[in-house]
């Protein structure tokens, strides 16, 4: 069975969705796999694409009436609309159909942005219509295993490394996964032409889907912050430097920024804040949405992370990887989870500290296949003389290794494999 129908773990959520929402709206980057989902799920349903031009014009022409036409057609079964992002003028006749129709699963959207984001629609949707992201494949589904439910295990009140049971990985195992990337068709290519449709890919996202949310003056200057971005990710960013390395203002560097965050290139990991009033740092962290993306642009191929190569490289990329698997995790846990980084004046730091109610998840991320107390020593500050003190805490380090080992005091090192093998 090939990669495009791997089972997809946001399939429940999308199927509950159906039945208790008029509209639902399935929003990722381009070719995650959002209209194979569609069509594996919902066969029955009628399909139309944007993405062909005497359509897009039709609705254009009379959104309202064309739209009732299909609708009038098709009974209980949704009309799928392809590509939605393309059409300015669906929000208000969508609304105007489901005002009339009360059904539920009228319409599924699915596109490579949120056609409902800017448009005042959104607001008087509210109850009936529920939006979804369908990101890249996870590790656990590229595996075909059950959902990570590693975040719900660091959370619990005593959790147990017996409940842990990663894969052996080798290194270069864990390197080929990351250089891969989750985008299920491309990710089976070999590595050299995989990176330049990767890129071909990012150039197609600049030349027509930024064209869907608003018109640029330069997009070459887009596509040169792309790379830029990519060089930074997992850092916060220095916007001055960035402008002055583009050669283009600050505020449309910030406007740039915006497109790629909705575009779902990249993801935004706020601070966090103690509320203790001591210095820390307010800056967000930036991260790409997949690593095999981010490792075209970077042109990082599986020689760029031999032993003697410069072991920065993977560790940014690595940081962002874990990233992404602990986000597409996220909505398979007992409770939601907010993402965040934390670092102070004093250059202590966190890569990513998950919170949820009172509990805190503390993730470090470490490029190597050994690991000893002082990795974690970030982590134990935290935990006990630092802003974490007074809350329940669980600290881990993913490393390239294979052993899962304790600390103590709820700190813990963990395989990578842990993030797509564990029980929970």
């Amino acid at each position: 069975m090939p990669d495009t129908y791997l089972p997809r773990h946001l399939v429940p959520d999308l199927e509950a969705a159906l039945k208790h929402s008029r509209i639902v709206n399935l929003t990722g980057p381009r070719q995650a796999g959002k209209t194979t989902l569609v069509r594996h799920l919902f066969g029955k349903g009628r399909f139309v694409s944007l993405d062909d031009a005497a359509t897009l014009a039709a609705i254009e022409t009379d959104p309202y009436g064309q739209l009732k036409s299909l609708r009038d057609e098709l009974g209980d079964t949704p009309l799928i609309i392809d590509e939605a992002q393309r059409s300015a003028s669906l929000p208000l006749a969508i609304k105007r159909i489901v005002d009339e129709d009360g059904r539920k699963g009228k319409f599924i959207l699915t596109g490579s942005s949120n056609v409902f984001r800017t448009s005042t629609v959104a607001d008087s949707l509210a109850g009936r219509m529920r939006s979804l992201t369908l990101w890249p494949l996870s590790a656990a589904e590229i595996h075909r295993a059950p959902g990570s439910r590693l975040i719900t295990w660091a959370m619990g009140e005593d959790p147990q490394l017996s409940a842990i049971r990663p894969e052996v990985v080798s290194r270069q195992a864990a390197i080929d996964l990351v250089l891969r990337g989750g985008f299920p068709e491309i990710r089976q290519i070999p590595l050299r032409d995989r990176q330049r449709q990767y890129r071909d890919n990012v150039d197609t996202m600049v030349d027509r889907d930024v064209a869907d949310i608003m018109k640029i003056r330069k997009p070459d200057a887009l596509r040169r912050l792309t790379d830029q971005m990519a060089a930074r990710t997992a850092n916060e960013l220095n916007i001055a430097e960035l402008s002055n390395s583009i050669k283009v203002r600050r505020e449309t560097i910030e406007l740039y920024i915006d497109i790629l965050l909705r575009l779902s290139v990249i993801v935004q990991l706020g601070a966090w804040a103690s509320g203790e009033g001591k210095r820390e740092i307010k800056n967000p962290k930036y991260h790409f949405v997949d690593s095999g993306v981010l490792c075209a642009l970077r042109r990082l191929g599986d020689k760029s992370f031999d032993l003697g190569a410069d072991p920065a490289a993977l560790g940014a990329v690595l940081e962002s990887y874990v990233l992404n698997e602990l986000l597409r995790a996220a909505p398979l846990q007992d409770n939601d989870a907010r993402f965040y980084h934390w670092r102070s004046a004093d250059r202590r730091e966190i890569d990513i500290l998950i919170e949820s109610g009172r509990s805190l998840i503390g993730v470090e991320v470490k490029a190597s296949a050994t690991v000893d107390a002082g990795d974690l020593r970030h982590l134990r500050w935290f935990s006990q003389d630092g802003p974490g003190r007074t809350r329940p805490f669980t600290g881990i380090v993913f490393y390239l290794g294979p052993e899962k080992l304790s600390f103590g005091n709820r700190l813990f090192a963990l395989p990578l494999s842990s993030l797509w093998a564990s029980a929970g």
